[in-house]
């Protein structure tokens, strides 16, 4: 939806803006607050910080932290509790001038839960728990099973959960004197399909109607996982994205197929924003319900045209006023860096202002109510429509 592309394009821009950030000694603090903890402690915890930070021996450094330390206490006092989804902190002197120190504070709101409660001083800010964030946008399920157990999770960004564990007695049955060779074989067959679908029962229920579930990868030894495939006891809306093969059905066997599942994870994304692509560009060919360009992509937006806006994550165009310092005349160029130039008149165009076009675009989608596609510049196709297409383009309801 337009609102999450939106959350998780800000974040990357701000966390862009964060790594850049260096500090002249170990002045340059982050917090982590996950969802509930108490402002209270949190604000003591920073408190005892302040004291010891007195022991700091550069002076300046010393001056840095302290500052920053009561920064955020400071700030602090305006919540009684984390957002929902928790908030990060970040400050320090962000000056490059030792004598004139300049110290900021940031703060990010993210759009998934954070699970990391930490405080740190450093040289630079701490984003790894941020960008993990940014990196979970999907989740898969997972199965490992053999003919006599079987281990459930879910997997999200570098998450697994085990959800649940079952088990069959069909290989354990001992054949009791008198039955028939073909009556044994059939209780046997009878008791693996009951198995199956006892599996397939279990992934209804935690699978079926599961956001942003994109599918279910099944591993384990032998050829049961693949009989199970075939058999399908799971409702047709669960996608089976894959079969591989893992030589364990518990833990380890999670963590072994977590980690060969990497492939077929990487190929679904890539699958997806080749379709979405290819057919962008076969619509922009055709002539079609297509647009692609600031300037048309805008106008659409405007119109209630859209249907669908597509962002490249790379896209790197401004909106850029200049002013001429001989005649005073203005114009607005889209340009990706905000260099002064020649004017006709003998003066110079000198940069005044610019506008991101990704957050200008972004926003009116959002107002008007259009879904978002964010491209990546990674495949082949996101980099076919970042060069060919400036990284911005839509499809629409009708011309």
């Amino acid at each position: 939806m337009a609102d999450s592309a939106k959350l998780r394009y800000d974040l990357r821009k701000q966390l862009k803006i964060l790594s850049g950030i260096r500090g002249s000694g170990t002045e340059l603090i982050s917090l982590y607050l996950t969802p509930g903890y108490p402002i209270a402690e949190a604000s003591n915890k920073l408190k005892a910080e302040h004291g010891q930070a007195s022991n700091i021996k550069s002076k300046s450094t010393r001056d840095n932290v302290q500052a920053a330390l009561s920064k955020i206490i400071q700030w602090l006092k305006m919540f009684r509790e984390p957002p929902p989804t928790g908030m990060a902190v970040f400050c320090g002197n962000i000056s490059k001038d030792p004598g004139r120190p300049d110290v900021q504070l940031f703060s990010i709101v993210p759009p998934e839960p954070l699970r990391t409660q930490f405080y740190r001083c450093d040289s630079t800010f701490v984003l790894d728990p941020l960008e993990d964030i940014l990196a979970v946008k999907d989740t898969y399920g997972l199965i490992v099973m053999d003919g006599r157990e079987a281990t459930i999770a879910t997997l999200r960004g570098k998450n697994t959960n085990i959800v649940r564990r079952l088990h069959s007695t069909a290989h354990a049955k001992i054949r009791k004197g008198g039955q028939s060779a073909r009556r044994f074989e059939r209780l046997i067959e009878e008791s693996i399909e009951l198995y199956y679908k006892r599996i397939g029962a279990a992934l209804d229920e935690i699978f079926v109607g599961m956001q942003n579930l994109k599918g279910i990868i099944v591993g384990g030894p032998g050829p049961a996982k693949e009989d199970f495939v075939k058999m399908s006891p799971f409702n047709y809306q669960l996608k089976i994205l894959g079969v591989l093969d893992t030589g364990y059905t518990e833990e380890y066997g999670v963590k072994e197929l977590t980690d060969k599942a990497a492939s077929v994870i990487t190929e679904q994304g890539t699958i997806k924003e080749k379709k979405l692509v290819d057919s962008f560009v076969k619509e922009v060919v055709q002539g079609g319900l297509a647009a692609y360009g600031e300037k048309e992509v805008r106008e659409a937006l405007e119109a209630g045209k859209v249907e669908t806006l597509l962002v490249s994550e790379k896209l790197e165009w401004k909106k850029a006023k200049f002013k001429c310092s001989n005649c005073g005349r203005e114009e607005e160029k889209l340009v990706k860096e905000t260099l002064d130039y020649d004017d006709n008149c003998g003066g110079k165009m000198r940069f005044v202002e610019a506008k991101d076009v990704a957050d200008e675009l972004l926003a009116l989608a959002e107002l008007k109510g259009v879904k978002i596609e964010m491209i990546s510049a990674d495949t082949s196709e996101g980099a076919q429509f970042l060069n060919s297409f400036f990284g911005m383009g839509a499809f629409l309801r009708y011309r």
